[in-house]
């Protein structure tokens, strides 16, 4: 019978496993980069500042229409919450509910029309150089008008009236999608202008 190499004599056989191998190191998932388009083909811009812009319009027309029918209709009493400092008539038969002898309700009809024509999808895209600074001077102006309203309905009426904050909020959310999308705006006309 052979004998073992000296070396391994008296050795007893190694119960240690082998070391774990090093831990993978984790790499962050990356998104894989948008293909770029092959020159001389087009490309479409997709922007909902439009949609947006017209729905609340539609909406700022809606609740505007509703405080003029109000104004002008005596036998009818405006739906209002039951909750105290919220008095709608107090608000709607106000001294301040008329700038320059003009009823504030007409104003807010006569500003969601002219910027319902400013924001439909096809304005956003048209040639016409003059129509998104028009529509950033509406929207500016329309914050302008809300502001002094509720300092009228804080500290003059002292009372809120839920149709007109209603309009406030509507008329501010246009402020930011028209301010914000000032370079989908110059974006869609170029757009336009290509194709």
């Amino acid at each position: 019978m052979p004998k073992p190499p000296t070396a391994a004599r008296g050795r007893r056989p190694s119960t240690l496993a082998a070391p774990p191998p090093p831990p993978a190191r984790r790499t962050r998932l990356r998104r894989a980069p948008a293909p770029r388009p092959e020159p001389g083909t087009e490309v479409e811009f997709v922007s909902r500042r439009p949609i947006v812009a017209t729905v609340l319009c539609i909406l700022g027309l809606g609740a505007a229409s509703y405080l003029t029918y109000i104004h002008f209709t005596s036998s009818a009493s405006i739906s209002c919450l039951a909750i105290k400092g919220i008095n709608c008539e107090k608000v709607i038969t106000s001294p301040q509910s008329l700038v320059f002898g003009v009823p504030v309700a007409i104003l807010g009809l006569a500003f969601f029309v002219a910027m319902l024509a400013l924001c439909v999808p096809p304005a956003w895209r048209s040639q016409q150089h003059f129509i998104a600074p028009a529509r950033l001077v509406g929207a500016v102006t329309g914050v302008g008008f809300i502001c002094y309203l509720l300092y009228a309905e804080l500290f003059e009426i002292r009372a809120i009236c839920i149709w007109c904050t209603a309009v406030h909020v509507l008329t501010f959310l246009l402020f930011v999608t028209i301010a914000t999308g000032w370079d989908d705006a110059l974006d869609l006309r170029e757009a336009a202008a290509e194709g």
